[in-house]
């Protein structure tokens, strides 16, 4: 069965940096592309960062998070990870792992949850001004 497990969460004044971690079950999952979405309350679920296999070579991130956010796969320890920093309160929400079915990220990962299979239960970060 598969399982997405997020950890890392918590709270964090502005400027602040945390580290989330989705540690996944299965080995099949380490052939995926990998992504972590958010959602805040009364906003859509958005896309903040997506990486794809190494074969592919991809990384990807939404336009708010460029050049603060990284995210990092480690298919050894079956873990995603998404190192933020500079944390702004706008980046306030619940953050969730998810596992597309495909093995590279397709070009609408960041508004196309349907290409995702498979979600953790979700993270709060809460960013303080």
């Amino acid at each position: 069965q598969v399982q997405l497990v997020e950890s890392g969460g918590g709270s964090v004044q502005a400027g602040g940096s945390l580290k989330l971690s989705c540690t996944y079950s299965t080995f099949e999952l380490s052939r995926k592309c990998m992504a972590w979405f958010r959602q805040a309350p009364g906003k859509d679920r958005e896309g903040v960062a997506a990486i794809s296999t190494q074969l592919y070579g991809y990384t990807g991130y939404g336009d708010s998070v460029k050049g603060r956010f990284t995210i990092s796969r480690d298919d050894a320890k079956w873990t995603v990870d998404l190192q933020m920093n500079s944390l702004e309160p706008e980046d306030s929400a619940t953050y969730y792992c998810a596992a597309s079915e495909l093995e590279f990220c397709a070009s609408d990962w960041r508004t196309s949850t349907a290409r995702f299979g498979a979600w953790g239960q979700g993270t709060q970060v809460t960013v303080s001004s």
